[in-house]
């Protein structure tokens, strides 16, 4: 009479863990902001990272929103497109790319983008302050068709919206709860907030997104929040995605010095 007491209570097994596809390695950065050290940095330490671990396929996933706040987007963005000739790098598209690539033909677009981050990009391309300040907004909207080269624009517009990989999808912003993966739209994988972040019941997919910043890394049963406020809080994250294991590297501004810093999920 035992035994069926015993079936009834076991334990059950547990659920398996999300896992990459077999053999392959992720290293998905959060937003960088224009804060270009920060991104040199993390780079060095993700390339030893990746010399020293198992074999395996490699590839670098950015989340989004390279520009705007920090000084050196325009650094950052030549970084990122030569890192990307070097080995296998996806780019996502964020909230503030849409932002820099409309301003160039919307003047209300680019008053909302000088707002949020934009004149720092704008003066990262070598426009002196002063003649920044003497523009009135239709002629700095003019000014930026000559100031930015068009391979910084052309690259920012070929930028993915979401990357799915084994059980994990990386976006930008979020995922809108109420729709599959394959019917998002665009305006909700770059700019979602609070439906997302509030939505407590698993994704099709673990997400791994940005946007959002949090102080330390966010994570979640249904997702990964790696924002941790690069040019706020001197932190840029990448999280390593390796199998069924997370890791994680970060480099971080100590009064002007670079430290990076690592640790096991």
């Amino acid at each position: 009479m035992l035994n069926p007491l015993r079936t009834l209570f076991r334990k059950a097994p547990a659920a398996p863990s999300a896992s990459t596809p077999p053999g392959e390695r992720f290293y998905a950065i959060g937003d960088i902001h224009g804060c270009d050290r920060l991104f040199e940095a993390l780079i060095e330490a993700i390339e030893a990272d990746d010399a020293q671990a198992p074999e395996a396929k490699t590839t670098v996933v950015l989340l989004g929103d390279l520009v705007d706040r920090g000084p050196g987007s325009a650094q950052v963005i030549d970084t990122a497109r030569a890192w990307g000739k070097r080995r296998k790098v996806r780019y996502l598209a964020g909230n503030h790319e849409e932002m820099f690539l409309e301003s160039f033909e919307d003047r209300e677009v680019l008053k909302h983008f000088l707002k949020h981050g934009g004149r720092e990009t704008i003066l990262s391309y070598g426009i002196s302050k002063a003649e920044y300040n003497d523009l009135e907004v239709d002629q700095l909207r003019k000014r930026l068709h000559t100031l930015v080269p068009k391979k910084h624009r052309d690259f920012l517009a070929s930028f993915e919206e979401i990357i799915v990989a084994g059980d994990y999808a990386f976006v930008h912003a979020g995922v809108n709860p109420k729709q599959a993966l394959d019917e998002q739209k665009r305006k909700d994988l770059l700019w979602i907030r609070e439906r997302f972040l509030a939505h407590g019941e698993p994704f099709e997919k673990v997400i791994v997104h940005g946007h959002t910043i949090f102080e330390d890394v966010e994570q979640r049963p249904n997702r990964i929040g790696i924002d941790t406020g690069a040019f706020r809080y001197g932190r840029l994250t990448a999280l390593v995605l390796d199998g069924e294991t997370r890791r994680y590297i970060q480099a971080v501004d100590r009064d002007g010095d670079i430290a990076i810093e690592q640790w096991d999920d």
